[in-house]
């Protein structure tokens, strides 16, 4: 039979069933080959002869793999590997249309030239090769087979709006990987494809997709090229791609075989556009719907009559032009490029002399780059393979084994795993070259054997990365309609089948944060334990004693670690709402009494911290003005600062005053507040309880709130001005200029200074206190600073906050006391001292007894001799005045120089005085202070100007009367004084 004239092509779209047809003919010859676009998709359809024919009676023959029984029949091959020179009664060439491939066309036009079958030959492809074929071969009869089914455009979609069992389409590694990352995280995990992987993983990944266990798969181009899956929907994540020259659109050819995918056998199939793909024309939709292409108008090709004469002429030969029309000179391929740089190696070239060598160095440039490394590496490893073998006839076992050795390693990433499956994949093809290596059996199982394990490796790191195990479990067991088994182990962890589904905490069942289907999946199969329990735990909350339930800072009731409630504010501020924190699975009537219970739980907690604002707010013995009082306290949460209510309080008699202070109200200076729920404990429930009903009535931010309230134990704080208005107030303190100085505190500093601005002697002896200045005001004295804890500006600040002004004034002389003198009289000591009156002793001079004056209060020991002023005058603006009595003897007038050096009188010392402002909280006190404060201020609060004239100069004030004199006290014995006039008597005797 003349094979030229049994030439059939079969020709249609996708779908059609074209490669089972030429599978099912040549199994029924006694012998055929088959060549195939892809080394995946010719692993699939060796699997499937071997199915059919046995082991034994098929070979494999690819670019790296090579599995050759000794008689085989049938021969399973890529197209650039099919053997040139075997006879077979059967040969079909698949995907005939890619002769006009720019990069692999030329193989694919010299097997449909040159490649026939003794008795039968089918060319498979799309009819868009038929002109072509039509123009080159005679006698071809045509055979055009329709689509089984419908192909529909569905428009653009989210990618995780895809429908199940979808195929998406990139273009590149990176693409691929991006959209199967994504499709985890949103639906639970992929399956990845690309044309670099191996047959191994290649088929784990799609019998993950083929057998439900993930419902999308992600691949490049290559899953358009006969790679036979069960897929509805097709997505293009891109329309344009790199050709290995530029960026382009993918035609309307492309785009078909690849849409084609979807829908198969009998099921329609839908096709369209996701991620970032650009919308295509409606012209586009409609060729890819009714499968209607341009027809090709040319075919790549390369001259397969090489002259191996010289590196020269084979270049030559290989640059050779077609002589017949519709074929076109292929570009340069990566072989020629390879034989182009190293026909410039000069120890190259002086071993390609011969026609063997030649022909020789031609095989070792058709070594592929599956590294996709750069041209002048890939030339040196083909460089170094042809000097081991033109100079030894082998590769260096050695050397080869290093080779293999860099890449046996399974730990790394995707990308890692992937590079060296490529390495070995190199390796592989050169191992498959029976006359390149010794021993080349040996080396042929061990590369398969170590790709095998790559391949195994980068499965799981697929898997890993792209696949949540746990939700293609639960899918393909929910497919399969089993019943999931759900439990809840003790730390309330929901488990489905074993895999965590969620978490109980109180009366709320957590779902795990993760999204997509699997989710779905695993609350429906928990929900029913999860109802079983929320209901056993609500009825133990309605059960459970007060001190199983806190409230913490946010209001949230917290029963065994978790909240089951919470505050909301009210009305009445100390009646909060509290709303139950339950999921719907909690029958309405369990959750009512869960809330009764909290209520009551809410409202006995309230009543034991905050007993005095209860018992404000209800109790029937107030009355009258008392009553508002009171209220206002309780919406205060217990500090109300007293200048709100002044006109109140001074209406309220003893009687009302006597009832609230029996219910724990304090009437402070400052404030009128209730002393025992300044503790930290009714602190927080006061400060709770406020914010709640504040973000009730005025939309307060209770996270505004400062995150802690005031340390415990300090009785002030610098003033924060982020806190919002109220805030210190409520947990017991008062701003009071840089400080926030807490009430009780302030209210004691209030009652020292009380005791001094307008001090008078309530008997005779009486001393003055510290800080308490003759004439009115104070001084600052270090038991007022320490309780506030602050000193300097900040102190000032509080005193002025407080309605305190400061001025300067003469320090008050330092008072002698006298002592009656053991010898002399009197009388005599005292005019000894008058005589000496440089004896008076300065403080810094002064020794130890003088320091002991220093501390005597001002007014309790004056000198006898002195003049009396009135005593409402200030000691500051006092004259000290010399003591008169009986002269001594005028010989021993002489005092010594120790005793002229004691009398000299130091610089008068200017002191700092506060003084209570009209509007301060004193000016009550200083209203009613009598002659003392308007002597010492005036009747308009300003000092008054007669106060520094001498005695009984000037007009007298009017209305005052003269002070009587001051009673003579004795001296003091051990006083300087008594000392100096004793030394004097002595003198004078002598």
């Amino acid at each position: 039979m003349d094979a030229r004239r049994n030439i059939t092509a079969l020709l249609g779209p996708t779908n059609t069933g074209k490669t089972h047809h030429a599978v099912e003919r040549m199994l029924g010859h006694p012998s055929g080959m088959i060549g195939l676009p892809l080394r995946l998709l010719a692993r699939e359809v060796y699997d499937r002869v071997v199915d059919r024919a046995g082991q034994m009676s098929v070979a494999l023959v690819t670019g790296e793999e090579k599995l050759i029984p000794p008689a085989p029949r049938y021969w399973v091959c890529t197209v650039e590997a099919m053997p040139n020179d075997i006879p077979v009664s059967f040969m079909a060439i698949d995907e005939i249309q890619l002769a006009a491939d720019s990069e692999r066309g030329h193989v694919f036009t010299d097997r449909l030239l040159h490649s026939r079958g003794l008795n039968e030959t089918i060319l498979l492809g799309a009819a868009t090769i038929r002109p072509m074929l039509e123009h080159l071969l005679d006698g071809v009869n045509y055979v055009s087979r329709p689509r089984f089914s419908k192909l529909t455009f569905a428009g653009q979609k989210k990618i995780t709006r895809l429908p199940k069992r979808t195929a998406i389409v990139g273009f590149s590694a990176s693409m691929v990987y991006a959209v199967a990352e994504l499709i985890r995280r949103q639906r639970g995990g992929a399956a990845v494809v690309l044309g670099a992987l191996s047959p191994r993983t290649r088929n784990a990944q799609v019998e993950l997709y083929q057998s439900g266990d993930v419902d999308h798969i992600v691949a490049t181009d290559a899953i358009g090229m006969g790679l036979n899956m069960d897929v509805d929907h097709v997505a293009f994540a891109a329309t344009r791609k790199f050709d290995g020259f530029q960026f382009r659109n993918l035609t309307a050819a492309e785009m078909g075989q690849i849409a084609g995918r979807a829908g198969r056998y009998m099921n329609d199939g839908t096709f369209g556009l996701t991620a970032d793909a650009v919308s295509i024309d409606p012209e586009t939709i409609e060729q890819l719907e009714d499968h209607r292409f341009e027809p090709l108008r040319v075919l790549q090709w390369r001259n397969r009559n090489l002259n191996f004469a010289s590196v020269d002429r084979l270049l030559g030969s290989l640059n050779a032009l077609p002589n017949r029309e519709g074929l076109t000179r292929t570009r340069p391929g990566a072989d020629i490029e390879t034989l182009t740089l190293i026909a410039r190696d000069p120890e190259v070239i002086d071993r390609a002399t011969a026609r063997d060598s030649v022909e020789l160095l031609w095989e070792t440039c058709q070594l592929p780059d599956y590294r996709n490394i750069t041209g002048s590496e890939h030339a040196n490893l083909v460089a170094t393979i042809f000097r081991y073998v033109a100079d030894t006839g082998r590769i260096d076992t050695q050397w080869f084994a290093r080779q293999l050795a860099y890449c046996d390693n399974t730990n790394g990433d995707i990308d890692t795993l992937s590079n060296r499956i490529a390495h070995v994949r190199t390796w592989t093809f050169v191992a498959n070259r029976q006359d390149w290596l010794d021993d080349p059996g040996h080396w042929q199982e061990l590369t398969r054997a170590m790709e095998d394990r790559l391949s195994d490796a980068l499965h799981e790191r697929l898997t890993q990365r792209f696949i949540d195990r746990r939700t293609s479990v639960l899918m393909k067991r929910l497919r399969e309609r089993e019943e999931l088994m759900s439990s809840v182990d003790q730390e309330g962890a929901v488990l489905v089948e074993g895999e965590y589904a969620g978490r109980i905490e109180g009366l709320r069942f957590i779902a795990e944060p993760a999204g997509g289907d699997h989710s779905k999946v695993l609350i429906s199969a928990a929900l029913q334990t999860v109802t079983e329990t929320l209901t056993g735990r609500a009825q133990s909350v309605v059960a459970a004693p007060d001190p199983d339930f806190s409230l913490d800072a946010a209001g949230n009731i917290i029963w065994k670690s978790h909240a089951v409630g919470r505050l909301a504010g009210s009305e009445n501020l100390l009646k909060p709402r509290v709303e139950t924190l339950a999921d719907e699975q909690v029958a309405a009537a369990d959750r009512e009494a869960v809330q009764m219970r909290l209520s009551k739980f809410v409202s006995r907690h309230i009543a034991g911290l905050l007993a005095p604002l209860v018992s404000l707010s209800e109790a029937e013995d107030i009355t009258g003005i008392a009553r508002g009082v009171a209220f206002q306290i309780a919406e205060a949460v217990g500090v109300l600062p007293r200048e709100q209510v002044a006109g109140e309080v001074k209406s309220l008699g003893q009687d009302e005053r006597a009832v609230l202070r029996k219910h724990g109200v304090r009437f402070g200076a400052f404030h009128i507040f209730v002393p025992t729920i300044l503790k930290p404990a009714p602190t927080a429930l006061r400060l709770l309880l406020w914010a709640l009903h504040d973000a009730e009535k005025r939309g307060l931010d209770a996270s505004a709130l400062p995150a802690a309230m005031p340390q415990q134990g300090l009785t002030s704080v610098p003033f924060d001005k982020s806190t919002p208005r109220g805030f210190y107030q409520v947990v017991g303190f008062r701003v009071c200029g840089e400080r926030a100085v807490r009430v009780d505190m302030l209210e004691r500093l209030g009652d020292m200074i009380r005791t001094r601005v307008f001090w008078r002697a309530q008997r005779e002896g009486e001393e003055r206190p510290d800080g308490s200045v003759e004439g009115g005001g104070f001084t600052v004295v270090p038991d007022m600073m320490s309780l506030v804890g602050c000193s300097g500006d900040e102190f000032s600040s509080i005193l002025k906050s407080l309605g305190f002004s400061a001025q300067k004034r003469k320090a008050p002389d330092k008072p002698v006391p006298e002592e009656p003198a053991a010898g002399p009289s009197a009388g005599a000591t005292a005019a000894t001292a008058a005589e000496t009156p440089a004896e008076t002793t300065t403080a810094a001079e002064a020794p130890e007894a003088v320091g002991a004056v220093e501390t005597a209060p001002a007014e309790t020991a004056p000198n006898a001799a002195v003049e009396c002023k009135p005593a409402d005058t200030p000691v500051a603006e006092t004259v000290d005045a010399v003591p008169t009595g009986d002269a001594a003897p005028t010989e021993s007038s002489e005092p010594d120089a120790a005793v002229e050096e004691d009398a000299k009188s130091a610089e008068p010392e200017m002191i700092e005085v506060w003084w209570p402002k009209d509007t301060g909280p004193f000016r009550h006190q200083r209203q009613h202070a009598g002659g003392r404060s308007k002597s010492a201020k005036g009747n308009s609060g300003k000092p008054d100007r007669n106060r520094h004239k001498k005695p009984g100069s000037g007009k007298k004030p009017s209305g005052q009367r003269p002070a009587a004199p001051r009673r003579e006290k004795p001296m003091d014995p051990n006083s300087p004084f008594a000392v100096l006039g004793q030394l004097k008597q002595g003198l004078t005797k002598k």
